[in-house]
């Protein structure tokens, strides 16, 4: 099987030295994944984020698509967006989708540039139940995307994480956590999936070539 082949040379001078990754199973991927990821690139300066379709999760239920069309999907989304990248090591690895071993091989394909890891403020309230949290924070920075207004969490151990860690300004390579306002859509990949079986149009929700995909597959029907 192919590896996804990623430049090992340092970043030029001048040039943002951090990477976004983003992480889900993306079935199928739509807008409410895409517009949270370009905002975040806009306001953390991001040279580009690297979306990252897990291949077998372990926080929430097997992907009903198979691995190759959520990636067709993927790719069909991101086609025309500067910036927006497919990372296959996931799938490539097969097993178990685990991020901390997804940033250590990151770590030695991107060398001398910084990971910062994107994620909702709800994959955020479960972060501490991912295997090696802390071994997350030794390679990357967190970006909790959240609705404008929206709280992190006042109390418990997240809060005490966020007490030690929070910042307003990336500055360091990794171990920071940084807040970011996102457009929030109210759409998600099983609202889709029922919408789609249910003879009702998706249009607006996810992109033209999802959306062909989807058609051309037959998928979630």
């Amino acid at each position: 099987m192919t590896r996804t082949r990623v430049s090992l040379t340092r970043p030029a001078q001048g040039v943002s030295k951090k990477i976004g990754i983003y992480g889900g199973t993306f079935d199928p991927i739509h807008y409410g994944h895409l517009r949270p990821a370009l905002d975040a690139m806009h306001q953390l300066g991001l040279s580009q984020v690297r979306f990252v379709p897990c291949y077998q999760p372990v926080h929430r239920d097997q992907p009903s698509t198979s691995s190759a069309l959520r990636c067709q999907m993927l790719q069909a989304a991101i086609a025309h967006q500067p910036g927006f990248e497919l990372e296959r090591c996931e799938i490539e690895r097969q097993g178990p989708s685990f991020m901390v071993d997804t940033l250590r091989f990151l770590k030695t394909q991107y060398i001398g540039q910084d990971l910062v890891l994107l994620m909702g403020s709800d994959a955020f309230s479960r972060f501490l139940s991912w295997r090696d949290s802390s071994g997350i924070l030794d390679l990357a920075n967190l970006a909790v995307m959240h609705r404008p207004g929206e709280s992190l969490p006042q109390q418990g151990e997240l809060a005490q994480l966020l007490h030690q860690r929070l910042t307003t300004k990336l500055n360091q390579s990794a171990g920071q956590i940084i807040e970011v306002e996102v457009t929030q859509l109210d759409v998600s990949s099983t609202q889709i999936r029922h919408l789609v079986q249910q003879g009702v149009p998706i249009e607006f929700l996810t992109p033209r070539g999802v959306i062909e995909t989807i058609k051309q597959n037959k998928l979630y029907i």
